[in-house]
């Protein structure tokens, strides 16, 4: 018989995991299949957002090649980043994001709205679906597809076998997710939850196209109401890894039962995920208090990544 969740170790965690799958999908007090709602935050739990998230990547080369067409942009920010390579600026940025300070991302959001006003969502799709077929993580020289964290994707396989329905809830881009979640998580774009860009209709040319202002933010506190949203139920299980998802890991808990899972990048064991704290201090400090069951990278999986030897 094939061991479940095969790049788990043994231990707290994958026990926690499994004892709860087994409570609520087995036996007499099953919860009915469509209770069975888990939600997963995207960057730096189902993949890796080091030394970036996989969307600044992608919008770093859409700013520099605006930053070479029109030489002027260079001169400030986010395009000076984009042009120098200043990774340090952009990471920097969204560090700062879960520490509480929106400075720069205010103004990185400024220019993600330029670069993609007007644009049709059947062009941008396009596009970011041209992006994962090419592109390569910029520390680890993979595909991006190859940049998945194992455990988390046979998690999902776990779960889905014992009737739960999965979405993806992040602070990402919704519509930057959609076009490859299918292929890497096997959750279908319907089931992806993110931040959103405003959104027209053109009429004259029968097109969906983005607007030139932000619709909402979907991180903090806007998790759960956009899972409300978009699901219609309080989901039982959560899975996140920063500052920003603890407000989804509480809501869960509303639940008679839930369980709250918080990855913790703290792998020194140079295995290709970099370990840090910066951006999770909160949510780390808060875990005991919640009873959030933290997945240690280090000590909990076997392996990292789906080319990883176990």
């Amino acid at each position: 018989m094939t061991r479940p969740l095969p790049s788990w170790a043994d231990g707290p965690a994958r026990d926690a995991v499994l004892a709860f799958v087994e409570a609520v999908a087995v036996g007499p007090d099953a919860l009915r299949p469509e209770e069975r709602v888990a939600v997963f935050d995207n960057d730096g739990t189902l993949w890796t957002e080091k030394p970036m998230p996989t969307q600044l990547h992608f919008i770093v080369e859409q700013w520099k090649a605006a930053a070479e067409a029109d030489p002027t942009l260079a001169d400030r920010q986010p395009y000076r980043a984009a042009v120098s390579g200043d990774l340090a600026w952009l990471g920097a940025a969204v560090d700062k994001h879960y520490a509480g300070d929106d400075t720069d991302l205010k103004v990185m959001v400024g220019a993600i709205l330029a670069s993609t006003a007007h644009e049709s969502v059947e062009d941008y799709h396009a596009a970011v679906a041209s992006f994962y077929a090419r592109a390569k993580h910029l520390t680890l020289g993979r595909p991006y597809a190859d940049a998945v964290y194992q455990p988390m994707v046979e998690l999902l396989r776990h779960l889905e076998a014992h009737g739960f329905a999965c979405y993806v809830v992040s602070g990402g881009d919704r519509d930057f997710m959609r076009p490859m979640t299918l292929d890497y998580y096997g959750i279908p774009p319907e089931r992806v939850v993110g931040s959103a860009l405003g959104l027209t209709y053109d009429s004259g040319t029968n097109q969906v196209r983005y607007g030139t202002a932000f619709d909402y933010l979907d991180d903090g506190p806007l998790k759960p109401v956009r899972i409300w949203s978009r699901v219609g139920r309080r989901p039982v299980l959560a899975a996140g890894n920063s500052n920003g998802d603890v407000d989804m890991l509480r809501f869960v808990q509303g639940n008679p039962r839930s369980l709250s899972l918080l990855v913790h990048h703290d792998d020194d064991t140079g295995r290709g995920d970099v370990p840090y704290d910066a951006g999770a201090e909160q949510a780390l400090s808060a875990a005991a208090d919640h009873g959030f069951t933290v997945v240690s990278v280090r000590d909990d999986w076997t392996r990292v990544f789906p080319t990883e030897d176990a």
